[in-house]
């Protein structure tokens, strides 16, 4: 089945781990051994191959670079410029892999709808698919003007989550708390009149419901999960998934084990003896499903290269390939094909469609 991740920090991984994303994940790992200096290290799930081994032919790529002030312990750049800089060096990055033919931009209704026809064909002779990528900014502290947002939605920037870890130049995000400042809810109107997509991933909750009522424009989640089924401010209420709900929006499912499992200890837990598999995702996808009485706000938001490898996801994934797994489970738990072809798929391709139309 073809699939959409809408999450993936792949920019990040090329350019600060230094992996070369054309090769298997297997010569990746290998590159690593007795590298110790990330957490993943030779434990890697991700690459241009295994995305279409598992024929995923479309992801949200992000850019990514966090601001510090002097008080904030976060890692991060210690000006607007450096982290305006280091999102420009991730650009050239996918300008690189499209130029050797591995991806290609997708930003308008017109490049969807060739690349979602390429990959319901053959590939060209001698030729393999590009990954298609929706260029997306984690955390909006790089982002020093509106003309600089103008600048970077001419360039292909589609969506914004302006928020990551703790406290952030436009709006708090994880572990940390207040609403959206002047500097955010500028920077949604803009966002707004260039029809750029918000994603409420990271938004803490005060600045989360001043989204809501802020923001009339596209939402989605691209890697959230529940609250209900694993308590912390990370994960949405279910008070915020029926807002999301009631704006049209879809949620990605994420596959980091400590959003998928309670009591996770991120460099002691083992996803084994936690007994945190594939099936825990679709629990989470479930419960929103649930919540809407639909399948049409849920999809997959892996973030599976997010700083972390095989030691903190489910135990029957070893490469990003393994999703093609999911059809089966959702399958046996009774979803119809229609309802596990919006989840694989067609929720992101319709909220895109309607974006874009």
């Amino acid at each position: 089945m073809f699939i959409i991740d809408a999450h993936l920090d792949l920019s990040m991984n090329a350019m600060e781990w230094n992996r070369d994303l054309r090769l298997p994940v297997q010569a990746i790992r290998e590159r690593e051994k007795g590298l110790s200096d990330k957490p993943d290290r030779g434990k890697g799930t991700v690459s241009l191959p295994e995305l279409r081994k598992g024929n995923i032919g479309l992801v949200v790529a992000t850019q990514i670079a966090r601001y510090v002030a002097p008080d904030n312990p976060l890692p991060g750049w210690h000006s607007h410029w450096q982290a305006w800089a280091q999102t420009q060096g991730q650009l050239a990055w996918y300008k690189a892999m499209e130029e050797a033919g591995e991806m290609t931009m997708i930003k308008d209704a017109a490049s969807l709808e060739k690349h979602i026809s390429l990959w319901q064909g053959e590939a060209p002779l001698g030729r393999v698919k590009p990954i298609g990528y929706i260029l997306s900014l984690e955390g909006a502290d790089s982002i020093i003007t509106p003309g600089h947002l103008e600048e970077a939605y001419e360039y292909g920037l589609r969506a914004v989550g302006p928020a990551h870890y703790g406290p952030g130049r436009y709006a708090n995000g994880t572990d940390a708390a207040g609403g959206l400042n002047e500097e955010g809810k500028e920077l949604l109107r803009v966002m707004e009149r260039l029809n750029i997509i918000l994603d409420a991933t990271h938004l803490c909750d005060d600045a989360f419901w001043d989204a809501m009522q802020l923001f009339d424009g596209t939402i989605w989640a691209s890697h959230n999960n529940c609250r209900a089924l694993v308590d912390h401010n990370r994960q949405f209420s279910d008070d915020m998934i029926r807002a999301l709900i009631g704006k049209d929006a879809v949620i990605g499912g994420a596959l980091d084990a400590w959003m998928m499992v309670p009591g996770w200890v991120r460099g002691k837990s083992d996803p084994e003896v936690m007994q945190c598999n594939l099936e825990k995702m679709i629990d989470h996808l479930d419960h929103i499903c649930q919540l809407a009485g639909n399948t049409l706000h849920v999809g997959i938001g892996t973030d599976l290269d997010g700083a972390f490898g095989k030691e903190q996801t489910p135990y029957d994934l070893e490469t990003i390939a393994d999703l093609q797994k999911i059809p089966a489970m959702l399958s046996k738990r009774g979803y119809s094909s229609g309802d596990i072809e919006n989840i694989m798929y067609g929720n992101w391709l319709r909220l895109l469609r309607r974006t874009w139309s």
